[in-house]
Order: C-alpha cells, then structure tokens, then sequence
C-alpha cells in the first residue's frame, strides 16, 4: 500500500507540474498595449478618469500628456471637414471626417451621454473599425454585440492584465447605457461589413516604438529592434491615427517569420491543441450566424481575448463555448493564430 501509495502521490505531482507549467504564461505585455510585464504585485486601482482626452479615452499605459491645442483647424485628405485636435479628442462629439463612409450615427454612438458614457466613435471610430488597443465592433451579430455589453455591465467581462484602463472604462459605459441605447449601437455597427485594414509583416527585426495609451508608435528615424515573441501592431501613418484619429488610416502588423505558417495549421486543423475555428465562425472565418467573424480583425485583440478567456477573467455565455478551445494553448500559438487570422 505504501509503495501504491508513493506512486500515486509522485503520479499527481507530475500531473500537478504539468499544469502548473501549461499556466505558468503570464499576459503577453504587447497584446495589451505594454513593454513589459505586469509586476507581481498589481497596482492599486487607478482614480475615475476623466471623461474627455486622448488618454483617458485609449487605456492601456499611461500616455504623456497631449500636446496643447493651437486652436488650428486640421484637416485631411479627402475631407471637407476642418476641426481643432480639441475638437477632434471631444468624448462627446469627436470629429466624424468621413460622414459619408457610414449610416446615420445615432446619438449614443455620436455623441454619449455624461457623465461616464463616452461617445462609441471616439474609440471605435464612426465606422466601427477600431484600433488596437480597444476593438473592431463593424460587422459583429447584433446579439454578439448586446451580450457583450452585458457581460460588461455584470462584470463579467474582464481583463486578465489589472493595468489596461480602458477595460475600466468600457464597463463603466455599458452600466451607463440603457436597454435601448446599447441596441442602437449594436444595429449601427452591424449594419457595416468589416473590411480588414490591417497588413500582416512577417519580420525578424521591427521599427522601434514607444507606448501611448495602449498603441505602439513608431518612432522617427531608422531604428530597429528584434521582434521577439510579440505582434508589434503600429500605425501606418502615426499622425493621421495618434493626433487625427483618421478613421480611413489603417495599421501595419508586424509578426515573427513562420508565424503566419503555424496559425494557419492550428486555425485549419486545431494542430492537436484546439477546435479548428470554422466550425463556429464559418469556413471563411467571417461568423456564423451570431459567431462574430475573426478574419482580418486586430491580433492584439485577438491575443488578449483568447488569453483572458483562457485565464476565466473574461466569462459568459460565448466565452464559455471557447474554454475547451483555449484550454491547451500557450502563448505562442495564440500569437500564431492571431497573426494568422489578422492575414485573412
């Protein structure tokens, strides 16, 4: 019995390290909009933000304070549209550059609601597309779109790095949003096809970059710097994004070589680890039915998602279908199949 006994128990520590190793991935820092990881201890809770700016508005690390407004009126190319950057950082009626690029907004995407719910264009952009430190909403099912929001207002919809501030503010504006308001914004953004504007670049070095509220941006001049393990997801034209905020600039993903390759194997096949995804989001990966599609959208997104779903912080009823799909994945091939489905 003994000897029965010390077998078991050696059994269920190998069986117990095993898990411990398969758990031992921390938050990727650059899925979430940071350099580094999170410290051991997290930090305290932030102070309510403000309700207007730049950098309350994107989460993620803390930005440096904007540059001043001269009070000059901008503008861009193929605009007829002039605003101040006041103007254009307006969380209650940013600047729409592009008016006829979408459906009439309705007020709650256009302009919010004070105190604490915060126009949806400011950060989704008037055509929903997003950027990467928050989410692309164009396109998602309209009852994806109302369960989300109300996983936010339950709290169950988290995010597994405590120092991403927008996630604090997405559900301080689902708890703001009636019934009513949240539908209209759900059957605004679907009502728009998702196009991917985003181009996946398999690279081994990458342009250096700096942290402003969650975005990585490059920095002027020809430096570079290893990839590593991470998705480097900047601007195309770091003004136009960071200090315009054009919802027609797109954004450059930058990847490790082979990576691309490796998604495509666990996306398409499941690799031995997970669930190939067109069984739910469709054979194209653009939904099924209210399966949101995963094609061409953000890999920082989709890296955090499924992490956070993996970890338990981000619950509910669809995350719960994606537990068992998640639950072998280590970091790397949640790098793999974002960069994968960022390519399609």
């Amino acid at each position: 019995m003994r000897s029965v006994s010390g077998s078991v128990i050696l059994a269920l520590t190998i069986v117990t390290a095993g898990v411990l190793v398969a758990a031992a991935d921390a938050p990727p820092p650059w899925a979430y909009g940071f350099a580094s990881p999170a410290p051991a201890t997290p930090p305290a809770a932030p102070a309510p933000a403000a309700p207007a700016g730049p950098a309350g508005a994107r989460g993620g690390a803390p930005a440096a304070a904007p540059a001043p407004d001269d009070g000059a009126l901008k503008h861009l190319s193929g605009s007829t549209g002039a605003f101040t950057v006041t103007q254009i950082r307006d969380a209650f009626g940013p600047a729409d550059w592009y008016p006829g690029d979408h459906p009439t907004m309705p007020d709650i995407v256009a302009h919010g609601k004070r105190p604490d719910v915060r126009a949806c264009s400011l950060c989704h952009y008037p055509n929903g597309k997003g950027r990467p430190e928050n989410a692309g909403v164009s396109g998602l099912p309209v009852s994806y779109f109302l369960q989300t929001m109300t996983d936010f207002r339950s709290g169950a919809r988290k995010s597994a790095d405590a120092r991403k501030g927008n996630t604090n503010i997405m559900i301080a504006i689902a708890k703001g949003m009636t019934d009513e308001e949240t539908k209209a914004a759900a059957e605004y953004f679907a009502a728009m096809k998702w196009t991917p504007w985003i181009k996946v670049v398999e690279a081994a070095t990458v342009p250096k970059t700096r942290i402003a509220g969650g975005m990585f941006l490059r920095i002027e001049g020809n430096e570079t710097e290893p990839i590593g393990d991470r998705i480097i997801e900047t601007p195309e034209n770091v003004e136009a994004t960071e200090v315009l905020r054009d919802a027609r600039s797109g954004f450059i993903a930058y990847v490790p070589p082979g990576s691309v390759k490796k998604g495509e194997t666990l996306v398409t096949t499941g690799g031995g680890k997970t669930t190939q995804c067109s069984v739910c989001h469709g054979p194209d990966l653009r939904g099924l039915g209210p399966v949101p599609g995963i094609a061409g959208r953000s890999p920082s997104y989709m890296a955090r998602q499924l992490y956070d779903m993996q970890q338990d912080v981000r619950k509910g009823v669809w995350s719960d279908l994606m537990k068992p799909v998640v639950a072998k994945l280590n970091n790397a091939d949640m790098l793999a199949i974002a960069a994968y489905t960022a390519s399609r």
